[in-house]
């Protein structure tokens, strides 16, 4: 990008985990888990607890309980399945930064929690729906910020490939550019951000991309 803000390399703080399904679980609240996983549903996200696992994290500590969000995209798609008849179920826990799991166990500590986390929901264990593998295993993936960077090549495993700025211009920030000016330059030359980490696009599916088209539009007159 183009100021130092993002010379030093980023950290990644998000902990992802997929569950393979045999079916869905029930909730506690009697409602139809069709409906109520069909969006996203937010887990230990009150203000409080966010408070309290930022000061955990902070501390060098895994946070508990574990904040998160859970989606179940074979709702929507069923093609993902591959003919499986239960569902995927993904976790998006938050305040869980990289140097949280230079500890060993801290990887399977965090998953534990956000498990439990969940569990608080349930009317049954979420274990109990998981399916199996060959070994008998439940079927979960998860991955830290140290996974998304030897998997993906991203520095520190940060999904927005930097930490996050507000999207308008401050006094006195140079927008002679075009690319300036849509918050998407870098310091290569004719190179333009097209991905989360742009400017006045970060974290919001395909904005960055649209902004860089609208820079280049405007350059090419």
């Amino acid at each position: 990008m183009g100021s130092d803000a993002h010379a030093a390399k980023p950290i990644g703080a998000q902990l992802k985990i997929n569950f393979l399904l045999d079916r869905l679980p029930r909730l506690k609240s009697g409602a139809d888990p069709e409906i109520a996983l069909a969006g996203t549903l937010h887990v230990a996200e009150e203000f409080s607890l966010l408070q309290r696992a930022h000061t955990r994290a902070a501390a060098g500590q895994v946070p508990d309980p574990m904040p998160g969000e859970i989606y179940c995209h074979s709702l929507t798609d069923r093609s993902i399945m591959g003919g499986h008849p239960g569902h995927t179920l993904t976790y998006f826990g938050l305040h869980t930064p990289a140097p949280l799991f230079d500890r060993p166990g801290a990887k399977d500590e965090a998953v534990r929690r956000a498990v439990a986390a969940i569990d608080a929901h349930l009317a049954e264990p979420l274990e109990s729906c998981m399916a199996r593998d060959v070994h008998g295993d439940p079927c979960i993936e998860a991955k830290v910020p140290q996974d998304i960077e030897a998997d993906l090549a991203m520095p520190g495993g940060h999904i927005f490939h930097g930490d996050l700025a507000w999207p308008w211009a401050t006094a006195g920030e140079p927008l002679e550019t075009p690319a300036q000016r849509w918050g998407v330059e870098t310091d290569v030359p004719h190179l333009l951000v097209c991905g989360s980490g742009a400017r006045r696009g970060g974290a919001v599916s395909g904005l960055g991309g649209h902004d860089a088209a609208r820079a280049v539009l405007e350059l090419l007159g």
